[in-house]
């Protein structure tokens, strides 16, 4: 089992080749899209890369659940995630801190959910930590 750095330097080295940013620019707390201007397409790709950096296979919406909300009356309410979504949220996610969202749970503020450190939490949990 890898320790949370040895994961984290694997992560940041595929998104560094998946995304051409610089090492320095990969840090745990960097948004994908926020920060890293990851695209849909560039998810892909980062599954795949973590694929084979890691042995593991990575079903995409287990990692990215990008789906889940979308116009489900059960999970969004006038465009927030309301309190079903955020249950929902948590069961499909459970590597990922929500604290920060559920205080501005608005839809478009969930690709500020996956981070380096959502990715590095997902993969610890995988490989059994």
């Amino acid at each position: 089992m890898p320790t949370e750095q040895e994961i984290f330097e694997k992560v940041r080295t595929t998104l560094v080749d998946a995304l051409n940013v610089d090492d320095d620019e990969v840090k745990l707390q960097s948004r994908l899209r926020g920060d890293l201007n990851a695209e849909s397409i560039d998810f892909l790709d980062i599954v795949f890369r973590l694929e084979k950096q890691f042995g593991v296979k990575i079903p995409r919406e287990e990692l990215f659940p990008e789906s889940i909300f979308q116009g489900d009356p059960n999970f969004v309410t006038d465009g927030k995630v309301n309190e079903g979504g955020l249950k929902e949220l948590q069961e499909r996610m459970p590597f990922a801190d929500l604290s920060d969202f559920r205080k501005d749970p608005r839809l478009e503020k969930m690709e500020d959910l996956f981070t380096v450190e959502l990715i590095v939490n997902y993969l610890k949990k995988k490989l059994g930590g």
